[in-house]
């Protein structure tokens, strides 16, 4: 890595002080979702980055008895999952405690439903203390206005709107280091549900 004589905007994201928290992609809610596959895709991908750069990862499910766990392309790759019956993922005090303890102060939030667990969970973390980034190609409701609205609302409460491929590089900061290599095959991929 290159050193330089200038800081770097506190609104940037970095391997020491970001985690990537996956909400409630659970097998019963996740096909309901518009551009499901995209969404499940990036997620994936953004799983992969943060690994590959030791991002702490972690999940959460909402009532797993009825709506079943977290689904395979994602259970994997999560360090921690907690359950809950809130909205919010502020209720999951391990889940946050740890992130607190690994000196966490910035959190990429993706998942599902964007205007209810996301949004809910957004909202109560930056009351919390964390700022928060919300990669937009990484979140989906099952209707559309529900979404953007989601979205403008937790831009206007002042998270961070962004993307995957955005997010992957702000976490690999150089080219010249290993997992370049990795971040740079992850963002050449092809959105599987754009494929012929």
């Amino acid at each position: 890595m290159e050193d330089y004589n200038f800081s770097r905007s506190p609104e940037i994201m970095t391997r020491q002080d970001t985690a990537l928290l996956v909400i409630d992609m659970q097998g019963k809610l996740t096909s309901l979702v518009q551009n499901d596959q995209t969404i499940l895709w990036n997620i994936v991908r953004l799983l992969e980055g943060a690994k590959a750069l030791g991002l702490p990862i972690v999940g959460t499910e909402q009532y797993p008895q009825g709506l079943g766990g977290t689904v395979d392309p994602i259970k994997p790759h999560l360090e921690m999952i907690e359950e809950k019956s809130s909205f919010s993922c502020v209720t999951c005090e391990r889940l946050l405690t740890t992130l607190q303890e690994k000196e966490i102060n910035k959190i990429l939030l993706c998942g599902i439903e964007a205007h209810v667990c996301v949004l809910q969970s957004a909202l109560d973390l930056m009351s919390n203390g964390f700022r928060l980034y919300i990669p937009i190609d990484a979140v989906g409701s099952r209707n559309l206005l529900d979404f953007k609205t989601a979205l403008r609302r937790m831009e206007n409460c002042g998270a961070t709107l962004t993307s995957t491929e955005a997010a992957l590089f702000e976490w690999c900061e150089f080219s010249n280091i290993p997992e370049f290599k990795t971040v740079s095959n992850l963002v050449k991929q092809t959105d599987p549900s754009k494929q012929t």
